[in-house]
């Protein structure tokens, strides 16, 4: 207990560290005792709840001639304004700081005087060479701790449990089977060995300690719950040196500080049979050999809070969700395989009798050619054109309704076992503290609106008047942020599109070139296909960074005030940016590309001889499957996965070969075995969970709005997130900073988006369906103008014909090598023929498919939503069981804390009487000459007695 408690005269007992004035002696050795735990202060005994880390740099500055020892500075909550004695052998000659230093040393001592009158306990090294980092170490003792808790209302577990009731006996029965089932795919966590009771839980407070199981103060609050109140205390507690900066944000933002970040439990791969929540997370969780586990949902969100936890049971339901989706996308793939050779236009193509002679693709140096030779696209078309993917497209829209509804049980099952009902007004609270960025554009307006001097300026505007709900920003001040947010957003987008269509016009020239070559004039569309999206592949991906960078950036600009409004703001436009950027390629494949082409004879031209690109002979589907997997693979693959290992791996290395090669001199102390706060400190900070969502919602939208077109994308959707879990944990256990433990009862805008998504996603498919398919012409020609109901007949129903002798001066194939003199050739389009009254104007045909692609449009999204709100009306938003068990709870803990309020009543009566009964007999006599005034007195016990309950 010596070694953190300051003393006047300056030695302490024998055997403990030696404190002079807050400050350890250098001279004085540690014992061997005082590390054995690298998660306390020196003394071994506080507990380090919280980091700061900021770096120093000494003008001047040599080592004194003793050996600087341990050098530790020892900051206690009873002795804070004093000074370090100076002249001792171990001390070091300080040279002259430059101005920005020591403003910024000044700043760091005022504000590490805050805690410590906030009732924090220190500990620091000292600043033993000419450059270099350090940590001051932050201990909360229980007394700040029970304070913020109380302020917090922290809800805590209290001494009553009660056993949790698996509904009637068949429930009971099933539920056993399965956990039987499951047991090899459980991870071995205590968290899972008792699920069946649960503790009553009440929000901490000072005055009802009696409530709850304290058995022990230090571990009563677990690490990721003393760390969130530290946090609480760093975000609220002001500095008037830097400019009345509230916060430790701020402070970081201004460089005062480098980093602020709680500790991990130890390290996760450390040898021998010491386990800690970290090791045991890194074992069940976070290596892709346990891949095929259930996730331990209780620990994570022990270890790292609600947020993170709520994060990966969502991932966790989604990818479970997958599995029956990727099923049916199987067999919805199998069925077209498996009747490719009873699909009758697809034979019709390929028969060589038919000899369809198409017009050239394009003007002079492409010849007329025969529609047998594009069988082998038609053939491939029918894996994913066939009436299966009808079914498929309902069967996913109500998918993600199902999926959504699931979640909505599932937040409120986690909300009830993790205590998150009415946490409504604390979050609020907590998340009012202002950003750096806002104080500052207050402080320079309030000083540029009045003729104060700075000084009285900032004096007059004081911490507590920056915390108040009103928005110290009006439209005036935010108008040139929101200007630029829009114009910046319009010019991105424009950007996009601009991209977009340049790779038209790439696709629209090779085409042209290739098709001068003979050599290449077969493979010209494979060839144009393939490259042109695996360029749209890469503009994506950098596309995608820049994106990502512009949204922070425009967010800024707008200066939110609070953390909540920044984060959803930021969410919004990376969303809009990242959503239009993925997904302009594949919307233009699906509906414009062949749709504004023209005719032989009067075709549209992007420039002079360069005519808009059609669509294949059996339509754009196959492309745009083509497109479609190659953009959502290459995403996952590269994005996600590479991008998410190599390049925390890269700037780990760039920051070990820069600390390596910084200048300094050696540490004496860098034999021994690092100290946990440094390991800590080298591993990448903590930025957030918006590009962990970001990706799973593009990847569900991947899933959702295009499925008809490509019914295996839920399979490599599945496939990628099973990895995906095992590297997000991977890199929250080994990789990144301890986050800061925060709690919340939802997923907040994410599902908004995701409901947005899944709303959007049946009108997509409907027009997919629609519009580039040939789903509708098929039914239309099979029950309107087949002679025999069947579909022969349908590919020479679909082709206009077209008189060659009308094609433009210049626009006829030169040196034709075709076999026979064409006098018609073939187009796909609803056209009458030459020899009608009006040649070339579309046909009765192409007003009954277009009225019936309307109709099915109206139809399918109809029925859809109806069907998806039938859903949602038969599903539950709270489990039945979940909402008995809370109305339980709220029973069981009034009859518990009645009990309890009659329990303490009784104990504060009973020392009462005894005072009484033994003042009686010392008093006998006046007893009984005094009965009314006795017959009062338990009266007033009692009401005293009642009275200190109430409080």
């Amino acid at each position: 207990m010596c070694a953190g408690v300051p003393s006047q005269g300056g030695v302490s007992g024998g055997g403990c560290l030696q404190v002079i004035n807050n400050y350890l002696d250098a001279n004085e050795p540690a014992s061997s005792e005082a590390r054995l735990s690298r998660m306390h202060f020196h003394d071994n005994q506080r507990k380090v709840d919280y980091v700061l880390a900021y770096h120093y740099r000494k003008r001047g500055a040599h080592l004194g001639h003793g050996s600087p020892g341990h050098s530790l500075a020892v900051i206690s909550n009873g002795e804070t304004g004093k000074e370090r004695h100076g002249g001792g052998p171990g001390d070091i000659e300080l040279g002259p700081l430059d101005a920005l230093e020591e403003e910024r040393r000044e700043q760091r001592d005022e504000f590490e005087h805050n805690l410590m009158a906030a009732g924090l306990e220190l500990e620091k090294d000292l600043e033993s060479k000419s450059q270099g980092s350090v940590f001051v170490r932050i201990h909360a003792p229980w007394q700040v701790l029970a304070r913020e808790a109380e302020f917090l209302k922290i809800k805590v577990p209290t001494k009553k449990m009660y056993e949790i009731k698996a509904g009637g006996s068949i429930a009971k029965k099933f539920s056993a089977i399965l956990q039987t089932l499951s047991s090899p795919l459980q991870p071995r966590v205590p968290e899972h060995s008792n699920n069946r009771m649960k503790n009553l839980s009440y929000p901490f407070s000072r005055e009802k300690m009696y409530l709850y199981n304290i058995q022990e103060k230090d571990a009563f609050f677990d690490n990721a719950t003393r760390s969130r109140i530290v946090h609480e205390i760093l975000k609220r507690t002001a500095c008037s040196r830097a400019n009345n900066t509230m916060g430790i944000n701020s402070l970081i933002a201004n460089n005062i500080y480098e980093a602020a970040y709680p500790l991990h439990d130890g390290e996760y791969d450390s040898p021998g049979d010491d386990m800690n929540d970290r090791k045991l997370l890194y074992q069940e969780w976070a290596r892709y050999g346990v891949f095929y586990k259930f996730q331990p949902i209780d620990l994570i969100r022990k270890y790292f809070g609600e947020k993170i936890g709520l994060y990966f049971a969502w991932l966790g339901l989604y990818t479970s969700f997958l599995i029956p989706s990727s099923v049916i996308g199987v067999i919805v793939f199998l069925y077209g395989c498996a009747t490719i050779e009873e699909d009758i236009p697809s034979k019709e193509m390929c028969d060589h009798q038919n000899a369809f002679t198409m017009c050239p693709l394009c003007d002079k140096s492409c010849d007329y050619w025969n529609l047998s030779s594009a069988c082998g696209t038609a053939r491939a078309s029918h894996l994913f054109d066939n009436p299966a993917t009808v079914f498929f497209s309902i069967f996913m829209a109500l998918w993600a309704t199902m999926f959504l509804e699931n979640w909505k049980r599932l937040q409120m099952r986690l909300g009830y076992f993790w205590d998150l009902t009415g946490i409504e007004e604390e979050e609020e609270r907590s998340q009012e503290h202002s950003r750096p960025e806002y104080e500052t554009k207050v402080r320079e307006k309030l000083l540029k609106e009045s003729g104060k001097s700075a000084v009285q300026k900032l004096e007059a505007n004081s911490p507590e008047d920056d915390e108040d709900d009103e928005d110290k920003l009006t439209w005036k001040d935010r108008f040139p942020g929101y200007l630029m947010n829009s114009v910046s957003i319009l010019f991105m987008i424009a950007l996009t599109f601009s991209i977009v269509f340049g790779v038209i016009v790439y696709r629209i020239t090779t085409a042209a070139a290739l098709s001068l070559n003979k050599a290449t004039r077969s493979n010209v569309r494979v060839t144009v296909t393939a490259t042109a999206v695996i360029i749209n592949l890469v503009v994506i991906l950098i596309l995608d960074e820049i994106y990502g960078a512009v949204a922070k950036w425009l967010t800024k600009i707008e200066v939110p005030k609070t953390e909540q409004t920044f984060e959803e703001r930021l969410i919004l436009k990376a969303f809009l940016l990242k959503f239009v950027n993925a997904y302009s390629p594949i919307f233009y494949v699906a509906f414009f590309k062949g749709r504004f082409v023209g005719r032989p004879g009067s075709y549209v031209y992007v420039f002079d001889g360069y005519r808009m690109e059609e669509c294949a002979p059996g339509g754009c589907l196959m492309e745009l499957c083509i497109q479609l997997s190659i953009i959502m693979l290459g995403k996952q693959l590269i994005q996600n996965n590479i991008f998410e290992i190599g390049v925390p791996k890269l700037k780990k290395l760039f920051r070990k070969l820069k600390d390596e090669t910084e200048p300094g001199e050696s540490d004496p102390d860098h034999s021994k075995r690092p100290e946990q706060w440094d390991l800590d400190y080298s591993l990448e900070p903590y930025t957030g969970l918006t590009p962990e969502y970001m990706e799973m919602i593009i990847q569900f939208g991947f899933v959702t709005l295009f499925v008809a077109s490509f019914p295996l994308a839920p399979v490599f959707a599945l496939l990628n997130n099973v990895i995906e879990v095992r590297l997000d944990a991977k890199k929250f256990v080994t990789e990144l900073r301890r986050p800061d433990a925060v709690r919340t009862k939802d997923i907040g805008i994410w599902f908004d988006i995701l409901s947005g998504i899944g709303k959007f996603s049946v009108i997509i498919n409907a027009f997919v369906i629609a519009v580039t398919s040939d789903f509708i012409p098929r039914l239309v020609y099979q029950y309107s103008y087949s002679h025999n109901g069947t579909l022969h007949g349908f590919v020479n129903h679909t082709l206009s014909f077209f008189n060659v002798s009308q094609l433009k001066e210049g626009t006829q194939p030169e040196n034709s090598q075709f076999d026979q003199e064409v006098q018609f050739c073939r187009f796909k389009d609803y056209r009458e023929p030459p020899w009608a009254p009006n040649p070339y104007e579309f046909s009765k045909q192409y007003w009954s498919v277009l009225s019936a692609r309307l109709a099915f449009v109206i139809i399918f999204q109809n029925l859809v939503m109806f069907l998806s709100v039938l859903v949602d009306w038969m599903i539950p938003d709270i489990p039945t069981d979940i909402s008995d068990q809370i109305k339980k709870e709220k029973s069981l803990l009034v009859d518990f804390f009645l009990k309890e309020e009659h329990e303490k009543v009784k104990l504060a009566d009973e020392p009462a009487q005894r005072s009484q009964g033994g003042g009686n007999r010392s008093r006998r006599s006046r007893a009984a000459s005094s009965a009314p005034s006795g017959r009062s007195q338990p009266g007033s016990i009692a009401s005293s007695g009642s009275q200190h309950t109430n409080v």
